[in-house]
């Protein structure tokens, strides 16, 4: 079991950067697929990135292709996402999740939230224009 703690938020300008963190705690973190979510005041959450157990694998949102990298690093149960170049649309929640499956193959399957067992309580991000 896993429990992420996501950081990093805040106030930025669009053009600007950020970096959100997500740490987890426990023991078999390298062995869960982690994803990062966001959901915007009155709409529903949605997939950003995705990055799979080893981190050998990546998977992103075409709305921010090119412009976010997820990475991770096991040894300090730690999960990332730069965002550079942002956006005003940008703006929402940002949540990291934890699944176990391992067996997921592709963008669609890890956009699905249905397939992540642990949410962490979320950081916001606003990006003023």
């Amino acid at each position: 079991q896993v429990q992420p703690v996501e950081s990093g938020g805040g106030l930025v300008q669009a053009g600007g950067s950020l970096r959100l963190s997500c740490a987890a705690s426990g023991r078999t973190f390298s062995s869960y697929a982690m994803g990062w979510f966001r959901q915007a005041p009155g709409k529903e959450r949605e997939f950003v990135a995705a990055i799979t157990w080893s981190g050998s694998n990546t998977y992103y949102a075409d709305s921010v292709k090119g412009r976010f990298t997820i990475s991770r690093d096991n040894a300090k149960n730690t999960v990332y996402l730069q965002m550079n170049s942002l956006k005003p649309e940008d703006t929402a929640v940002y949540y990291c999740a934890a699944t176990q499956a391992t067996f997921y193959r592709g963008t669609y399957s890890y956009s699905q939230t249905a397939i992540y067992d642990y949410w962490g309580q979320g950081t916001q991000v606003t990006v003023s224009s």
